[in-house]
């Protein structure tokens, strides 16, 4: 999944605040998120998150899971062609 820092994802589970939206600020082999309900940080393992994750919303608009499943070979032929 192509996550990018900044990003809200919301999750299919809620934290125990009640609120289901994380904001993404780190990324690589674990991701840090910060809970937008009550501001607790959280590391965890990428594939984890990934598996846990419902909607991604970047700079307030919903992101597709097209759009996500952008791999990074294909990211790269795509910026040598522009």
């Amino acid at each position: 999944m192509d996550i990018h820092v900044g990003d809200i994802i919301t999750m299919k589970k809620s934290h125990p605040c009640g609120s289901k939206e994380w904001k993404v600020m780190r990324v690589g082999m674990d991701f840090r998120v910060v809970c937008l309900g009550c501001g607790r940080e959280m590391e965890n393992k990428r594939s984890a998150i990934e598996k846990s994750i419902k909607i991604v919303t970047r700079a307030g608009r919903v992101v597709s899971k097209e759009e996500l499943s952008v791999t990074r070979t294909e990211k790269w032929a795509e910026m040598g062609k522009e």
